[in-house]
């Protein structure tokens, strides 16, 4: 089964925390199956992991990769993908990781990825290998896993009630709804094996099994439904789905209070979520953002700076993007005023963060995200760092750039977030 994301990718820890991947010289049933079932169970919502055998790690600096890889004789991958066979049965409830044989350095090793699972919690037997199978919870601490006890194991059984809206299956999405040409855009960017499967064979069948191949498709053989990422990535007319999915851009001659009727209205903006990101800043590019250059007599170079950094503005929009309810008929906002850009999403931000920590708009972390793959996909094309980096980011972009600092407005019900970014003066 090929893998989504590039190996070298995942052996650099590129694109891929390092809480989601295991390194394991040797194949260890009884561990590797109860890393399996942590990664199942993900606990943090971070979007399940991979373990590569076959794979060391540095002795001096742990978590590293070491190169060339240790590998594993073929005779010993067969004996271990027969193996997992029965090994897959004893997860409850049931479960099938997704094991792939993958050239690396010569040699051979086995990856297996674990996405998050439908159904969990999963428990599995501590030891895999024993006669008697005591079957438990395990969760990830890290880059560590640890048997889920107490309140995490609470949390962890309460969690499976909320399935993020982006992973559930949409029955009203079908096959010639999915751009072929956006999937190998995206398979082309982040350097998957899957886009030779296209390549090669330009069939529905093809296409199908590659979207199969990137965890797109849930429920029974019998009445597989495309999650609705699916549609958010790769469909041109994601609005057919989901009404209001786009972006609206207003710009003021001055502010709103001062020329509330003197505005120029672009949009709206629509497509998938990546398109959106491109011809937003391709707009604000032409029309907001510009270069400013002042002399200064004692110094040979000029100082340089945007009114408006753009990977400040990118990060903004993708979060926008990334953190709105796809469920509410509302676009996202951009607001372009003398001094100030504001990007304004519904609805807020989760109520597990602190009104402190809003206020202080420096990083918003929360346990909970309400639509996690379509993060993952945003990562892996580099459009946002992800793990609750967003806005550290954007205001490292307005620090370098001399700016003032972002912040963010919501209501005491959280019912929509505007994050606020001054003009460079």
């Amino acid at each position: 089964m090929a893998l989504p994301i590039n190996i070298e990718d995942l052996l650099n820890k590129n694109k891929v925390e390092s809480n989601r991947i295991e390194f394991k010289s040797g194949w260890n049933p009884d561990r590797v199956y109860r890393s399996i079932g942590a990664f199942a169970n993900d606990f943090d919502n971070i979007g399940g992991g991979y373990i590569l055998i076959g794979v060391e790690e540095e002795e001096e600096e742990q978590g590293i990769a070491k190169r060339p890889v240790k590998g594993i004789d073929l005779t010993q991958l067969d004996k271990i993908q027969r193996e997992m066979q029965g090994y897959n049965n004893l997860i409850e409830p049931f479960y099938l990781p997704r094991p792939s044989v993958e050239e690396v350095d010569g040699r051979n090793i086995l990856v297996i990825w674990v996405p998050n699972g439908e159904q969990r919690p999963y428990a599995v037997p501590e030891n895999v290998t024993a006669k008697s199978k005591i079957a438990k919870y395990y969760i990830r601490n890290g880059t560590t896993t640890i048997e889920a006890k107490g309140e995490a194991l609470d949390e962890l059984r309460d969690m499976a009630n909320r399935t993020p809206f982006d992973e559930r299956g949409n029955p009203d999405i079908s096959l010639s709804d999915i751009s072929p040409w956006l999937v190998r855009d995206y398979l082309r960017a982040v350097n998957s094996r899957l886009d030779k499967i296209l390549e090669n064979d330009g069939s529905n069948d093809a296409l199908m099994h590659v979207l199969e191949q990137m965890d797109l498709l849930v429920g029974p053989v019998e009445h597989r439904c495309f999650r609705n990422v699916a549609a958010m990535m790769f469909c041109e007319q994601p609005e057919k789905f989901f009404p209001y999915s786009r972006i609206e851009i207003v710009l003021f001659e001055k502010n709103r209070i001062e020329t509330p009727d003197k505005f120029t209205e672009i949009g709206p903006i629509s497509g998938s979520v990546p398109k959106m990101v491109k011809d937003t800043m391709n707009i604000l590019k032409s029309v907001v953002i510009k270069e400013r250059i002042r002399k200064i007599p004692t110094q040979s170079e000029a100082l340089r700076a945007f009114n408006y950094p753009e990977e400040a503005l990118e990060e903004a929009i993708v979060n926008a993007l990334y953190h709105r309810s796809w469920q509410e008929r509302e676009p996202v906002e951009i607001t372009v005023e003398e001094d100030e850009i504001s990007i304004l999403n519904f609805p807020g931000p989760d109520r597990s963060i602190p009104d402190s920590a809003i206020e202080e708009s420096r990083i918003l972390k929360s346990r909970r995200y309400r639509n996690k793959r379509l993060g993952e996909f945003l990562k892996e094309l580099d459009l946002t760092e992800g793990r609750s980096t967003g806005i550290p980011t954007i205001q490292r972009a307005l620090a370098e750039n001399g700016s003032p600092a972002a912040f963010i407005e919501t209501s005491p019900e959280r019912l929509f977030c505007v994050i606020h970014i001054p003009v460079h003066l």
